[in-house]
């Protein structure tokens, strides 16, 4: 099988957001934590499904939805770390965040040129 860059990624990226979640529950931040957890595993999931997509416009479909739940995962965190939460470091899911919407977007563009 061949491998994904974005697909390997975006599951080391799950688990660090699986990570945070742990740490924001520990905080008693409940509602935030979970929408981060959803749309921050979700990426991966999508990804998964496009590349078993039964066709083009699936596979173009299912990568254009890992890119918006990439975009609200960013979103979440930059809100996160902008509440200032003690002892917690955002940065780097953020950049990784950025990353992963820089693929996903330009994996749609490419889709939809061909």
């Amino acid at each position: 099988m061949k491998e994904s860059i974005v697909k390997d990624r975006s599951f080391k990226f799950a688990l660090g957001i699986i990570e945070i979640y742990k740490r924001l529950q520990e905080q008693n931040e409940f509602v935030l934590s979970k929408q981060l957890l959803r749309s921050g595993t979700s990426i991966g999931a999508n990804i998964n499904e496009a590349l078993a997509g039964e066709s083009r416009a699936d596979f173009k479909h299912k990568m254009s939805i890992a890119s918006k739940e990439a975009r609200e995962t960013k979103y979440w965190l930059e809100l996160l770390e902008q509440s200032q939460l003690r002892e917690i470091s955002f940065k780097l899911l953020i950049q990784e965040s950025q990353e992963l919407i820089n693929m996903l977007t330009s994996i749609v563009k490419t889709t939809k040129k061909t």
